[in-house]
């Protein structure tokens, strides 16, 4: 089952976290934030920051492909199409900052799948992209929130809810796009 396919935040989160074997350490959230030498600081095992890191690129390469997708359906409108764009290129933005921090830390970074498992047959109408799109954007939210209170540094725990904070306006204007109240509640769970 695909990270972005899953029906709830919790057992988004859940999988994320499993599959990476995470938690991002330290070094590899402040590699991330660019920051070698506060990465240098809070050390942490290379190779096990690579596979981490991996797991969180292919999870970006799975919602690359996602938009594709939906840009390609025909079923989005010119406003909505460039928001998926939009929306494609930050998640682009991530896997090459992802890519290059894997080679930093010796390791290969993971390739795209040539073939997803998305619900395609279900994606009949605009609303439906949406739905799917806002789905893999909590799912994402979910992932990270997991991940944020994990880090003793809280200059680690500031880059990681930097991410956090794109993903939730991602799943935020898709809701909004959808009809839905953007923000559904006071805490995110």
């Amino acid at each position: 089952m695909s990270f972005f396919q899953m029906t709830s935040p919790a057992s988004a989160r859940r999988m994320f976290l499993g599959q990476s074997g995470l938690v991002l350490s330290g070094a590899a959230v402040a590699l991330l934030s660019g920051n070698e030498a506060l990465a240098a600081k809070a050390g942490g095992h290379k190779a096990d920051d690579a596979r981490i890191l991996n797991t969180a690129l292919g999870a970006e390469l799975e919602a690359i492909a996602a938009y594709q997708l939906g840009a390609e359906s025909q079923l989005l409108e010119k406003p909505v199409l460039a928001l998926a764009l939009s929306f494609q290129g930050h998640h682009k933005q991530h896997a090459e900052l992802l890519a290059k921090t894997v080679e930093k830390l010796g390791g290969k970074p993971v390739a795209a799948k040539s073939k997803y498992d998305f619900p395609v047959a279900q994606l009949k109408a605009q609303a439906d992209v949406l739905k799917f799109a806002a789905q893999l954007e909590q799912g994402a939210v979910s992932a990270y929130l997991g991940a944020v209170p994990l880090f003793g540094n809280r200059d680690l725990a500031k880059a990681a809810a930097s991410i956090l904070g794109d993903e939730a306006m991602h799943w935020a204007v898709l809701r909004q796009a959808l009809g839905e109240v953007a923000v559904p509640s006071a805490f995110m769970s």
